[in-house]
């Protein structure tokens, strides 16, 4: 299976449970983080294991090349010296340490091919990682909001939620009647102080107009004496 559809299966069974479980938002992202962090580590240690064994086969085709020459060099000796046989012989063993260069250099080949796979996979997802830390933040705000409006939602799907509202109505009018009825007795008596300050008023009008008929009369008079005398 490719590192990234193993990445892919990750990273969708994890928003699966997220979404049927309602699972804590910041606990999933970590957690796919997480998951991707590990994978890179084995795509890393495979690759490491990888050029571990490169090396060793390297070194066991550099010895079978020098097998094949120390061979081929034996049996140009033994034409020189007339044995025909010990020559065959020698190109035989030759031929089989050839047969074993070919695996190995094709063993070589293959791991060459992984290799550079497991390379530009690590690159890749390396990347992918990057980019997850970066939007971590802002998955995390949105898994937030996604399940904070989800509660909000069953709240107002509640049926105790609408009798709790019908309830809170009832005291909102009960306590508008209370403040109706404060109102209407601060009316009274403002109606009240009006009436009796406008007694006052009444009063302190006509001590002022007794004055003035007062005032006029005395005056009145001594005119009437002036003309007399």
């Amino acid at each position: 299976m490719s590192v990234f559809n193993r990445l892919s299966d990750i990273v969708n069974a994890n928003l699966n449970a997220m979404l049927e479980k309602a699972e804590d938002p910041e606990k999933m992202v970590r957690m796919i983080t997480r998951e991707m962090e590990e994978t890179l580590v084995e795509v890393r240690s495979a690759s490491a294991r990888h050029l571990a064994d490169r090396k060793q086969v390297e070194s066991s085709l550099q010895g079978m090349k020098r097998q094949s020459r120390e061979w081929d060099q034996k049996a140009e000796m033994a034409v020189t010296k007339g044995r025909d046989d010990l020559a065959r012989a020698a190109l035989a063993q030759r031929r089989d340490v050839d047969d074993n260069i070919s695996h190995a250099e094709a063993e070589i080949a293959a791991l060459d091919n992984a290799i550079a796979k497991l390379k530009e996979d690590t690159r890749q997802l390396e990347d992918k990682l990057s980019q997850a830390r970066a939007r971590q933040k802002a998955l995390i705000l949105r898994g937030k909001t996604v399940q904070s409006r989800m509660k909000v939602r069953e709240q107002i799907n509640n049926p105790r939620f609408e009798d709790s509202l019908t309830r809170f109505e009832a005291c909102e009018r009960r306590l508008d009647e209370m403040e109706g009825q404060l109102e209407s007795w601060e009316l009274g008596d403002l109606t009240l102080r009006d009436e009796i300050n406008a007694l006052e008023e009444d009063t302190h009008m006509d001590e002022e107009l007794a004055a003035l008929k007062a005032r006029m009369q005395s005056a009145s008079q001594a005119q009437s004496s002036a003309t007399a005398s």
